[in-house]
């Protein structure tokens, strides 16, 4: 499994939000700049964020994001699936329950279904707030 760039971008935005969350409103040129992201490819992140009330944002010359929450509230894996979609190191352990024919025979899927519990338990376990610390 591997975290694409997607992945990397919104936690980089979400934990940059979290540390200037004392400044109100963030415009995405600022978080770019300081995090040396591409503020093109942020701008197809922030939708997602917004959409699942991640983020609240305010348009206009004052406008910007910022976090909906306190950062003690943001699990670094809820983040990562609502980028990735499912951190399955394979189809069938995911979430999406992608069987293929060899499913009820094959001797890899508890090894998968293990690493990919791992996964997402290790995640599921870091919060913005940790990563500030």
């Amino acid at each position: 499994m591997m975290i694409s760039t997607r992945g990397r971008y919104a936690l980089r935005v979400m934990l940059d939000l979290a540390e200037h969350r004392e400044e109100g409103y963030i415009a995405m040129k600022n978080v770019a700049q300081r995090q040396g992201l591409s503020l093109k490819y942020m701008e197809k992140i922030m939708p997602a964020l917004s959409k699942s009330h991640f983020v609240e944002g305010i348009q206009g010359k004052s406008g910007g994001y910022r976090l909906s929450r306190a950062p003690e509230e943001y699990r670094v894996g809820d983040i990562l699936r609502l980028a990735e979609g499912d951190l399955a190191p394979v189809a069938c352990a995911g979430c999406t329950g992608g069987e293929c024919d060899r499913s009820g025979s094959c001797r890899t899927k508890p090894m998968w279904q293990e690493f990919h519990d791992l996964v997402n338990g290790y995640f599921d376990g870091i919060t913005l707030a940790d990563l500030l610390k």
